[in-house]
């Protein structure tokens, strides 16, 4: 953990951001390449409601502003699905030391096709949308390819 910065809260979303004939947009990671995902991120306060989580990285992460005209607040649907896994040992360190699983909330966002993406370079490094069973097999997190083949049931 970095000097002043505190540990990371061990509850996130993942948002699922699709179109209508269920492409997903997948995110490459900057500290890792190779590793593409949705959406994700930890709430930054402990009171922080998960929609608010949801929207505020959805805009850090691409630049989609939920709440827009182009995407209203009622695109993005929380499925009240939770997965608890055990932290990446190689992101352990950014959790307080006895903490070794997240909360992690699934949410879905439905935008047009010709949404801009505008990706945040210090997390990511490419973005690409992929027909929803092949954006699932390019996930590298097992609950984040779940999610995407969850796409029909919620959508």
């Amino acid at each position: 953990m970095s000097p002043g910065r505190p540990h990371k809260i061990p509850e996130s979303v993942l948002v699922v951001i699709h179109t209508a004939s269920l492409d997903v947009l997948l995110i490459e990671r900057a500290d890792t390449p190779g590793y593409w995902q949705s959406v994700t991120g930890s709430k930054d306060r402990a009171e922080e409601a998960l929609t608010e989580t949801a929207r505020r990285e959805v805009l850090e992460e691409t630049g989609i502003a939920v709440g827009s005209p182009a995407v209203p607040e009622t695109a993005l649907v929380d499925w009240q699905l939770e997965n608890v896994y055990q932290i990446y040992p190689r992101w352990q360190h950014r959790y307080a030391p006895d903490v070794t699983h997240n909360n992690e909330h699934v949410f879905g966002l439905v935008v047009p096709v010709d949404i801009p993406v505008v990706l945040a370079p210090r997390e990511h490094t490419r973005w690409q949308w992929l027909p929803w069973r092949e954006a699932a097999d390019a996930c590298f997190s097992p609950s984040n390819a779940e999610a995407i083949l969850q796409l029909p049931r919620f959508a």
